[in-house]
């Protein structure tokens, strides 16, 4: 299963394919290959799960070694990893196309909500108001100074989290190292889904959308060719029984987004689709065209509370 709401439909295959499952980022993950020696078959999916694990000591929140740990401890790091690097400014980029409603500095709202939450007595309501107003003075991802020799916020207890983006681009990271070893076929599942090629015998890599009203079952499935596909859905992880406060928050009102049930883009790297996913949950849909042209090419498939889906797309020009 792909988390949150992807899920890897296949069939009847000419030969077995090398498959390999594990966790990236604390979501299942998956990776399948087609290749004629098995052995270098086993060698490839080796060398990508060290590069997940590279990223992982890089991104990881819960590894109080990793860079990204370092950095929201001091508010700054020297020396960075140009992946942190990298990964920071094309989060930025995002940002300003979807004009602040992606914005990787709202960790202090997760922190503020789940402490919140695990009051025995906990308000249903959610935070009090102020405490929200005080959270939201230090975010905004304008305040993170970024270059090759030092990261720092330009704000007080400010903290990143890279959950809407980092899994993508880690997604990305393994493609493009099997890309570069002469793997055609190959589906790359780290909580979001990049395929490259087709199947062996030339079929689309399926991939199925869960239901957001029902999330254990598949609403749809799509074709896959030489693109990527991610999902950003509140049911991922909710802070309340009913879901009414869940980690997808609007870095504007700093509450959580409820505009949509779920929204899954299909882009060409699994970073943009990763980040534009999370982002476009704060746009209201007569301004997601304007911020999916400036992305092209892409799709966007927005599920609304009744369940209902509107289904957008950006082509290239």
């Amino acid at each position: 299963a792909m988390a949150p709401g992807l899920t890897m439909a296949t069939a009847a295959r000419p030969r077995e394919p090398q498959i390999w499952r594990g966790t990236a980022l604390g979501a299942e993950a998956s990776i399948m290959l087609y290749h004629p020696d098995a052995d270098e078959a086993r060698r490839l999916i080796g060398r990508c799960v060290a590069e997940i694990r590279r990223l992982e000591a890089i991104f990881s929140l819960y590894r109080a070694d990793s860079a990204l740990s370092i950095l929201n401890r001091q508010g700054y790091l020297r020396a960075p990893p140009a992946d942190l690097v990298r990964l920071l400014a094309q989060a930025r980029s995002v940002s300003e196309i979807t004009g602040g409603a992606f914005d990787v500095t709202v960790q202090p709202l997760w922190t503020l909500y789940a402490a919140h939450f695990r009051q025995a007595d906990a308000d249903s309501m959610g935070p009090r108001p102020e405490a929200i107003v005080a959270t939201l003075a230090r975010i905004g991802y304008g305040a993170v100074a970024l270059s090759a020799r030092r990261i720092a916020f330009e704000k007080p207890d400010m903290a990143v989290t890279l959950n809407g983006i980092a899994q993508g681009y880690i997604t990305d990271r393994v493609a493009d190292l099997l890309r570069a070893e002469g793997v055609e076929n190959v589906l790359v599942d780290l909580g979001e889904a990049r395929a490259l090629g087709r199947h062996e015998d030339g079929r689309p890599w399926k991939v199925g959308l869960a239901d957001p009203l029902r999330p254990a079952q598949i609403a749809r499935v799509v074709d896959l060719v030489d693109m990527a596909l991610a999902t950003s859905a509140g049911y991922g992880t909710r802070f309340d029984s009913q879901g009414r406060h869940h980690h997808l928050f609007d870095p504007t009102t700093g509450r959580s987004a409820g505009r949509y049930l779920s929204v899954s883009v299909m882009a060409r790297t699994a970073t943009v689709a990763d980040a534009l996913s999370t982002g476009l949950v704060n746009v209201p849909l007569e301004r997601a065209d304007a911020v999916m042209a400036r992305l092209r090419p892409l799709s966007a498939t927005f599920t609304l509370g009744n369940g209902e889906t509107v289904t957008k797309s950006a082509r290239a020009s």
